[in-house]
């Protein structure tokens, strides 16, 4: 999911692009480091093999800038295309904020586009994910070829839940930049429709500055009725009859204490519909929760903020790309 980072003002969205192997996945990012702004992306790290078929995953951290005091990060991964790296690619994609889907446009390669598709939704299926609502974008890369399938026939096979989807060239640069910008349009309108639209009641204030300071006892005691705003002073009176109530509560003799506690249940049932609640101080785990649920427009508006930041980013380097 979207790491937001307040305390350094930065938002990160994790983008992992997905497809067979040798469909263009790690052309992709080259192309992105190559072209976007020098102090835009970082250091391109890819571990191959010797044939240059990613081993584990390539990596490009790609910054775009800070917008309304937010820094805006994608972390760009691609997965290992061959199946038998199954593990790699669970792990790498775990966490994904989205995901571009590169197909090889090639004919006689459709088995393999399906295939790694497949594999794709059952992966994101142990994440409990569905791909029906993940951001994706579909890129049908090496239309530059003699003999390719027509976007119908891709899209036929390939795209039965109308995702986004671009045409390409990956080593010439045609579609990448569009591919990521649609992408990265998609995550934060994810974001947006996870945190825009706060659902249940408002939050619950928190204790009132002139709540009672009285609580119970941890151990299960009955609290005196001062702390639900009775008198305290006319459950602490003892019976004129009974003068041993002075004694301390510990010394009392078991049924003076069985009284007692009997004397304090009017005084509870007398109290107003809406009494104050117990100390704050003394209630930390409740104290705690409520706090959480206060801040939670707060939290929200940052979220927000944090995606205006982001979309302000790509505004500002479209021109460059």
């Amino acid at each position: 999911m979207v790491q937001i980072n307040f305390s350094l003002k930065e938002v990160n969205c994790k983008v992992v692009y997905y497809g067979p192997g040798l469909s263009g996945k790690t052309t992709n990012l080259e192309v992105v480091h190559s072209k976007a702004p020098d102090t835009s992306v970082g250091d391109l790290t890819s571990i191959a093999t010797e044939g240059d078929r990613t081993l584990f995953f390539d990596f490009l951290p790609l910054n775009l800038g800070q917008v309304a005091g937010m820094k805006t990060k994608f972390q760009i991964y691609t997965v290992p295309g061959q199946v038998y790296y199954n593990s790699t690619r669970k792990l790498v994609l775990q966490g994904a904020d989205g995901i571009v889907f590169v197909a090889d446009s090639k004919r006689g390669k459709m088995e393999e586009n399906i295939e790694s598709l497949e594999n794709l939704k059952d992966n994101l299926i142990e994440f409990g994910l569905d791909i029906n609502t993940m951001p994706i974008v579909l890129q049908y890369n090496k239309r530059d070829l003699p003999e390719v399938y027509t976007i119908e026939e891709m899209q036929q096979a390939l795209n039965q839940w109308n995702a986004p989807y671009h045409e390409a060239v990956a080593r010439d640069g045609t579609g990448v930049f569009p591919t990521l910008k649609t992408l990265a349009g998609s995550v934060l309108e994810s974001l947006n429709r996870q945190h825009g639209s706060p659902s249940g009641s408002p939050a619950p204030m928190g204790a009132p500055q002139g709540a009672p300071a009285g609580m119970a006892p941890a151990g299960g005691m009955q609290p005196a009725a001062a702390d639900y705003g009775g008198s305290a002073t006319a459950v602490a009176e003892p019976p004129t009859q009974q003068p041993q109530m002075q004694q301390p509560a510990a010394m009392a003799p078991q049924p003076m204490m069985a009284q007692s506690s009997m004397n304090s249940v009017p005084m509870a049932g007398q109290m107003p519909a809406a009494s104050p609640p117990m100390n704050s101080e003394l209630e930390s785990p409740t104290t705690r929760k409520r706090g959480k649920k206060s801040r939670r427009p707060l939290v929200i508006g940052l979220v927000l903020a944090a995606a205006a930041a982001a979309a302000g980013a790509f505004a500002l380097l479209s021109g460059s790309w």
